[in-house]
């Protein structure tokens, strides 16, 4: 709410009478006559004296207290001098205070203070001021005059404007009262301002305390000129420097840099460093020395120095040398693996009998999920070494790999380096995860860069670009993980022992998850061995309708989803309630099924075939469908299929034209039938050789209309003559046909040394037929009561083009002339 005093001054009381008034005890601040200025009152009282002479309309006294921190002032707190001064605005704040305008009218004095509950009132009477008009004082008023305008020249806060102010007051009460409020003077020089009576003493005093602002505004402004010469003269970093310096020795501090020094010199003594690494960091310490410490570059050398003595030179920690401890870490921690653990338990043999050996480099190569990037962990404990991990995928910059020179601003030394210092001893396990996943772009090609990481023969003198010595890496086990070997160069394959890690059996699978997902799923939602148990069809159902896949990934995410259902009755119900998970419960958990599982067709089917592939993910089914038409010869291939494939099928389809007459068929059968090979889930890349037996078998199945074997799968290459060449990932390919249903696999001859790497439960339900030669495939693969008598069929003179084999139009006969009874 604004209150207005729109009165006129008030003339009723005659100059030097008793008047009583209400009284504003003021902190930090004098008022003078002639002077408006703003207040933000908040003490109770003093907003009650405010009311009040704004409802009588009336004058207030305006004294300071003599003590800005007296919250509740006394009659003692107040100078007994101040100024009457009119309410010239007053605005009601939310907060409850109140903004006022002031204005300062006269100087009085108080007489006697009257007691009232509510505010300070008391009897004031007005001061009369002595003013002499002689020679002596308007040549002070013109000093004054010249004094403040080379004051305001100085003091930048005053608005110019000002001087033509001051300039136009020619009393000298006036003057000296204008003048006070624009001096950076004490309070209590302010109140003997005040209490100053004659103007002509007043404004001698303003004089005095102006002439020695004046001076010390002088004193600055040399100071400031001083330092921005001296700042022209060199860089502001070492005058700041050099005060800093200056006060720490008045103060008797000690000098940082140097302490800082003498650290480094205790930790070079101490560390083991080598020869080359010792050399080099006295050198660069001998140059910080004669460094300015805030120079930028001290701030390279010390970083550098730093870097040096924060690596692990000669630091080893001890190898676990107990076999069967080690052996029992690996056990816990991963089921299967044996490949790798024999490999780690290897190691730790020889280690024992030799005593120095240098670290491996191994090479993990298998499908998502199948414990790579854990395995390197659980080495670690088993070996008791420390652990440390960098990710390459993504990474395309060779300087990732071996840092950037100190010439650059910001360098840092590469992943190598920066890691073993995370580690913090010279033998971790060192685990370089998705290596496979590396590019390259014109910043260089980081996998060469592993070249001298990853060979033993070069790693005890590793270089960084940084740090600029030879680094030994010789003891550090290095492991690496990739998903295919394809991205890897040749070169870095040559310098890694690889090891492949096939999918898991169902049965790994189903103990997998009964002695590690399972309890950790359980501890992560908060659940009991009490609250929830599974049965082995539950996770057998999730391993084989919920999941598909070569690791154990996407099972423990559909186990920790049925956690978090049960959690949610646990909380519902009874946190004591016994949740049991069977097979049956599944749909009620996670929905309908995702994948089919040991459904193979209950028919024959003429012209599909069912192949093997592999992939990043583990082995795949992979059909074959070949359909004839009537038209003039054309081969039609879709299904998105890659070079090295639509040259299998051109091969396939050459084999079966050589092969006319023993199979029954004219010479000329392809320039009357147009033949389309389709591999279904056409929106998915393939490629390979390794799919040329299965296309051979559903073009002569198509052909002949002999029906293929539903419950039997294949891969291998065909050459033109129908010889069967190897192909790779023979383990995953049958454990993908062994969840598919399939009972009899036929594999290249070539491939039998690698039947020993497949499982024994897996081999007991899947018969592994080896095969050399495309005859072989056909009379296991078509369904014919005597498979010899396929070659030694003879092809019957055909009266009509009707009468075809490679094409019967009189099908209406057979209504499914293309499936045959099992």
């Amino acid at each position: 709410m604004l209150f207005r005093n729109d009165r006129k001054d008030d003339k009723d009381k005659e100059a030097g009478g008793l008047a009583t008034v209400p009284l504003l005890p003021l902190r930090d601040i004098i008022v003078f006559p002639h002077m408006v200025v703003p207040l933000f009152v908040g003490r109770q009282r003093s907003i009650r004296a405010l009311e009040e002479a704004t409802q009588k309309q009336g004058p207030i006294f305006l004294s300071s207290q003599k003590d800005a921190k007296t919250n509740e002032p006394t009659e003692n707190d107040i100078y007994r001098i101040g100024v009457l001064g009119n309410i010239v605005q007053m605005l009601k704040l939310p907060d409850g205070t109140v903004k006022v305008l002031i204005e300062g009218k006269k100087r009085a004095k108080v007489e006697r203070f009257v007691s009232h509950p509510d505010f300070f009132l008391v009897e004031v009477e007005e001061v009369a001021e002595v003013v002499e008009r002689n020679t002596e004082v308007e040549a002070l008023i013109r000093e004054v005059h010249s004094t403040f305008e080379n004051y305001v020249k100085l003091k930048k806060k005053i608005p110019p404007e000002m001087v033509m102010s001051v300039s136009s007051i020619d009393d000298p009460a006036r003057l000296a009262d204008t003048i006070v409020a624009h001096l950076g003077i004490k309070l209590e020089d302010r109140q003997n301002l005040l209490e100053a009576l004659n103007a002509a003493e007043r404004l001698e005093k303003v004089l005095g305390h102006m002439r020695a602002e004046i001076e010390i505004l002088e004193v600055e402004r040399r100071i400031r000129s001083r330092v921005k010469k001296q700042m022209e003269r060199s860089q502001k970093e070492y005058y700041l420097n050099e005060q800093m310096r200056a006060i720490q020795k008045e103060l008797g501090e000690k000098d940082e840099f140097k302490n800082e020094i003498q650290e480094i010199e205790e930790k070079i003594k101490q560390k083991k460093l080598s020869a080359e690494a010792r050399d080099k960091v006295e050198k660069e310490l001998k140059k910080l020395k004669m460094m300015s410490p805030m120079s930028a570059e001290a701030t390279v050398v010390r970083n550098y120095v730093d870097w040096i003595l924060s690596l692990p030179w000669n630091e080893f920690t001890d190898d676990k040398l107990d076999i069967k401890e080690a052996e029992k870490v690996l056990e816990d921690d991963h089921y299967g693996l044996e490949k790798v653990k024999q490999r780690i338990l290897e190691y730790l043999a020889v280690q024992s009998l030799v005593g120095k050996m240098k670290g491996p480099i191994l090479c993990l190569v298998g499908p998502p999920g199948v414990g790579k990037t854990s395995l390197g962990r659980s080495i670690a404990r088993a070996t008791g070494r420390k652990f440390v991990r960098v990710s390459l995928g993504g990474v395309r910059d060779e300087a990732e790999i071996r840092g950037h020179r100190r010439t650059y601003i910001g360098a840092l030394p590469g992943k190598i380096v920066q890691s073993m210092k995370k580690a913090g001893s010279s033998n971790p396990v060192f685990l370089m995860d998705e290596v496979d996943k590396m590019s390259t772009d014109f910043r260089g090609d980081p996998s060469s860069a592993l070249l001298e990481v990853l060979d033993p023969e070069q790693n005890f003198a590793f270089n960084d670009h940084y740090l600029d010595l030879d680094y030994d890496l010789s003891k550090v086990m290095f492991i690496t993980t990739a998903n295919t070997l394809d991205r890897i160069p040749r070169p870095l394959q040559d310098r890694m022992e690889i090891i492949r890690i096939a999918g898991y059996t169902e049965l790994e699978k189903l103990n997998i998850a009964k002695k590690y997902l399972v309890g950790k799923q359980r501890e992560a939602n908060g659940l009991t061995p009490e609250n929830i148990a599974f049965t082995d069809n539950a996770i057998l159902g999730l391993v084989r309708y919920y999941t598909k896949e070569a690791g154990v990934r996407n099972l423990d995410r559909e186990l920790a989803s049925i956690c978090r259902k049960v959690a949610v009755e646990v909380v519902k119900n009874d946190k004591n309630s016994k949740i049991q998970v069977g097979g049956k419960s599944l749909h009620k958990y996670l929905g309908p099924v995702k994948y089919r599982y040991g459904k193979v067709d209950a028919e024959q089917r003429i012209g599909v075939t069912t192949g093997l592939a592999w992939t990043e993910l583990g082995g795949e089914l992979l059909a074959t469908e070949v359909t004839i038409m009537p038209g003039k010869g054309q081969l039609i291939i879709t299904g998105k299929l890659g070079d090295v494939m639509q040259e299998s099928a051109q091969a396939a389809m050459s084999y079966v034209r050589s092969r006319a007459e023993e199979l029954g068929l004219e010479r000329d059968f392809y320039q009357k039938v147009d033949v389309h090979i389709h591999v279904p889930e056409g929106s998915i890349p393939k490629d390979g050789p390794s799919a040329g037996i299965t296309m051979a078998t559903s073009l002569v199945s198509a052909l002949t209309r002999i029906a293929v074997r539903h419950d039997l799968a294949m891969t291998g290459e065909i050459t033109l003559r129908g010889r069967i060449l190897p192909i790779g990932g023979l383990k995953e390919k049958v454990l993908a046909a062994h969840r598919g249903g399939i009972k009899t696999v036929l594999v290249p001859e070539e491939n039998q040394k690698d039947i020993e790497e497949i499982p024994v439960t897996i081999l007991k339900t899947v018969e592994i037929v080896p095969v050399s030669h495309m005859d072989e495939v056909l009379k296991k693969a078509l369904l014919m009561d005597d498979p010899d008598s396929l070659f030694k069929r003879k092809r019957e003179p055909a009266e009509t083009k009707e009468e075809s084999p490679a094409f019967d139009e009189k099908d209406e006969e057979h209504p499914r002339a293309d499936i045959l009874p099992q």
